[in-house]
């Protein structure tokens, strides 16, 4: 044991989790921790705004794998983590989140800076915690990444009031965690492996449905070897995009309201739908109940809570996807589906390009050109709106991972995203796609990715309006556009110069080929700006 404050004790707990880099928002409440946080070797990378400090460590944790940390300071820095920690906890992705308190004894008395934290995040944290006695708190640093890494990843909220920071402690990390209330399914029950099993063998048009649940466990090479090797058609939801390649044959797209045809004809024809770490929401399957009439529905989950929540479940199977898989694969036989995966191919055809006016692109066709000239391990970040879904749906992965905020749909993901995730691991191309709704609730972060030499490569889709709400006004309010207009943004291109970042604007296809072209060759960063017209997240556009 060592003597210590608590404070540095916090940063040792980090350490021993092997934390390197870590994102965040100073304050008084908080100054003891970064007060030692300075001494160590981690590094911190200062956000402009707390919320995209969550963002950071979200991105940050889907590509390393492990916890991403961020910190704030209390009452505002605190509060403005919500919308990034109700992110994390609606895509399932493991955070710690930090949060300084007013002393103990100001606690409920409304003194300056108090809020109420733990209390205000309880809705979309997986455990929080408010720590009173310094000494719990290396226990609660160990339990706090255990939870949030381990069975459903997600965020954990540790609030540590000022006075308890600043408390000396016999300081020692614990080498293992016991909670008793929390014991995570790892291995599925072989009694449903061979049930699963054997209604796969039995299928005439079985389908594997991936969702994001696959990178928690990271089991993308064991989706795609049961496939391979049973030649079971693959499709994705939108958080499951990536996990299997786009060029190998049994893929056929995402499906949902914003999918792919053949995707969809799929769900709609196979006979057993074998879902994997998907919760199929409303934007997956929109009419549950006509398929719980026709097929045959197997659900592997982590979290039992998940099965059958949005869809009737046949087989239910909890566990762990990386070990069931390899469970099933002990079983599996290779088998052929030739009719079923011929019929699949003939829904798939060439993408319609529509007219542009003059003076704007096609923003599909852009990103699927892209695609092609981008190196195949490219990390793709998308904003929410139409952006996202022409990114989901018109770039090519081959390797690479994709990255959106799918649950909560948070604008202004895509840039701190992005810059986590490229801390995370500088060998990949990270490129950020935005609408200009969205870029513009988080462009202050170009400063952080200059501050600290991160190198991103950023696409503005710029149609001078919020898109999606305006398309869903004009479709279903008779047109009537309220609220909608983004008349008096900045120049984004005057904007990425004063940044000092390299840029141009496209607003044809030999400036669009130009702008691919230093995109997927230049070193360093790059700002594109596209000037698209009024599309449509439809597809065949």
């Amino acid at each position: 044991m060592a003597k210590m404050k608590a404070c540095e004790a916090m940063v040792e707990c980090l350490r021993a989790e092997g934390i390197k880099v870590v994102f965040g928002y100073p304050g008084a409440a908080i100054c003891p921790f970064y007060d030692k946080l300075m001494e160590s070797d981690i590094k911190h990378i200062l956000v402009r705004h707390e919320a995209n400090g969550g963002h950071s460590a979200n991105g940050y944790a889907r590509i390393s794998g492990k916890p991403g940390v961020c910190i704030a300071t209390s009452g505002p820095g605190a509060l403005n983590l919500i919308p990034a920690i109700a992110t994390a906890y609606a895509d399932s992705i493991p955070l710690i989140c930090i949060t300084g308190q007013v002393n103990c004894d100001q606690i409920g008395r409304d003194v300056f800076q108090e809020a109420d934290i733990t209390g205000s995040a309880e809705p979309f944290v997986k455990h929080s915690y408010l720590v009173k006695n310094a000494s719990d708190l290396p226990r609660i640093m160990k339990e706090a990444f255990y939870i949030a890494g381990s069975g459903r990843p997600g965020p954990v909220l540790i609030d540590v009031p000022m006075d308890v920071q600043n408390t000396e402690i016999d300081f020692e990390y614990p080498k293992k965690v016991e909670i008793r209330s929390y014991k995570p399914t790892g291995k599925g029950n072989m009694a449903q492996i061979k049930r699963v099993i054997k209604a796969l063998e039995e299928a005439k048009r079985p389908l594997i449905c991936v969702g994001g649940g696959v990178f928690a466990s990271d089991a993308k090479e064991e989706i795609t070897r049961l496939s391979e090797i049973m030649q079971i058609p693959v499709i994705t939801t939108m958080m499951g995009i990536s996990a299997f390649s786009d060029d190998n044959p049994l893929f056929f797209g995402m499906l949902g309201m914003h999918g792919v045809r053949a995707a969809n004809k799929a769900v709609k024809e196979c006979d057993v739908l074998f879902l994997v770490g998907a919760r199929v929401g409303d934007r997956a399957v929109r009419m549950p109940l006509l398929l719980e009439e026709s097929t045959k529905i197997i659900h592997i989950d982590i979290d039992p809570a998940e099965i059958g929540k949005n869809v009737s479940t046949n087989i239910p199977l909890v566990g762990d996807a990386k070990l069931v898989l390899r469970q099933m694969l002990s079983y599996a036989e290779p088998d052929r589906h030739d009719d079923w995966i011929e019929k699949l191919n003939s829904y798939v055809s060439e993408p319609v390009y529509k007219e542009c006016d003059e003076g704007t692109v096609n923003p599909r066709k852009f990103i699927s050109k892209l695609s092609d000239k981008m190196p195949e391990n490219t990390t793709v970040v998308a904003d929410v709106g139409q952006n996202q879904i022409w990114t989901a749906t018109s770039y090519k992965m081959r390797g690479g991972r994709f990255l959106t905020s799918g649950g909560m749909g948070t604008m202004g993901y895509a840039i701190p995203a992005a810059i986590g995730a490229k801390l995370a691991d500088k060998s990949h191309e990270v490129v950020a796609i935005c609408g200009d709704g969205a870029f513009q609730m988080s462009f202050m972060e170009l400063a952080t990715a200059v501050q600290h030499g991160v190198d991103l490569k950023v696409i503005v889709m710029t149609n001078h309006y919020l898109g999606m709400v305006r398309e869903l006004q004009k479709n279903h309010y008779d047109d009537r556009l309220t609220a909608v207009s983004l008349e008096g943004s900045p120049d984004f291109i005057t904007l990425a110069k004063a940044y000092g970042i390299p840029c141009m604007r496209v607003t044809n296809e030999s400036e669009g080929e130009e702008a691919i072209k230093k995109l997927s060759e230049e070193k360093g960063s790059f700002f594109v700006e596209c000037v698209v017209g009024d599309f449509h997240a439809t597809l065949n556009e």
